[in-house]
């Protein structure tokens, strides 16, 4: 369209649009031709059979935003405990941002519960961004998506998205009340077992130390009277005393030398007295003397 406000020849300016040569459909994409959707475009067709070409159409004057169609988008689901996540792949795809943007797209979701009954009611929720979530999820329900782009600036809608489906995993509810219980139970267990175990650790510690204690009694008492005492607890039948004396022979020998000592002393004083002067006497003495010795011995 530029080049028609000028003045000079532009005929000669016509160019092809790709993969739009030698087709024999009567439909095609010349998007690929658009490098701006700030201005306009003229396009013109000829037909040809073999050897023979017609002349060439009247020339249509597009405006891209205008005589545009809105294609259908891509949609992706994902499903986690709670949430629906959709994936939403803008219309055209990377290829047709030049014409994308300009219409500032929305998009419209509809979602309901698929189930072998009835289908449910549908629901719709509009985003402007390409990622929404669907929240107050049924477990163990297939739910369905689609999706619609819209521009309410240029007032055009796309097709609905092809129909996309995914089922939400099983009620969790239930093994968390049984983990609850498990654990409430264990809890209970230990709070009625760890006295009870204290109990009979106590019963068996008082059980041991009065049959089987630990400590053993001196030898001194344990052989007296011929009777072990085995339980400081249980009491034995009183054994007649049997009162002894110990007679340490270390005493009487020094009696004996002592005596001994002082015989000899008052010998010794009557010989020098001169009253047993003659041998007969003195032998006699000390038999006397040696038999003394034996009776003190």
């Amino acid at each position: 369209g530029y080049l028609k406000k000028l003045h000079d020849d532009y005929s000669v300016k016509w160019l092809n649009v790709p993969g739009c040569e030698n087709i024999t459909d009567t439909q095609c994409n010349f998007s690929p031709v658009i490098t701006t959707t700030s201005g306009f475009y003229y396009l013109r067709v000829q037909a040809m059979s073999e050897y023979n070409k017609s002349c060439l159409s009247n020339e249509v004057k597009v405006d891209p935003l205008i005589t545009n169609e809105i294609g259908p988008p891509g949609v992706k689901l994902d499903i986690s405990d709670v949430l629906l996540h959709i994936q939403i792949s803008p219309p055209g795809g990377s290829e047709s941002e030049v014409m994308r943007d300009p219409y500032d797209l929305s998009y419209r979701v509809l979602y309901w519960k698929n189930s072998s009954n009835n289908e449910e009611e549908i629901k719709v929720k509009e985003i402007k961004q390409t990622i929404g979530t669907v929240s107050d999820l049924t477990p163990s329900t297939l739910y369905c998506v689609k999706v619609q782009a819209f521009s309410e600036v240029y007032n055009k809608s796309s097709h609905y998205s092809k129909e996309e489906c995914i089922k939400t995993p099983g009620d969790k509810i239930v093994p968390l009340i049984m983990l609850a219980t498990f654990v409430t139970a264990l809890i209970a267990v230990l709070l009625v077992a760890t006295p009870l175990v204290f109990a009979l650790y106590q019963a068996y510690n008082k059980i041991k130390y009065v049959f089987f204690p630990s400590c053993q009694p001196p030898l001194n008492i344990e052989g007296f009277g011929g009777q072990l005492f085995s339980s400081p607890y249980l009491s034995t039948t009183e054994e007649p005393i049997e009162y002894c004396s110990i007679i340490e022979t270390v005493t009487t020998e020094v009696v004996n030398e002592i005596y001994f000592k002082d015989y000899k002393h008052s010998k010794q004083s009557s010989r020098d007295s001169g009253n047993y002067s003659n041998d007969d006497d003195t032998s006699g003495s000390k038999v006397s003397e040696e038999t003394l010795e034996k009776e003190i011995v």
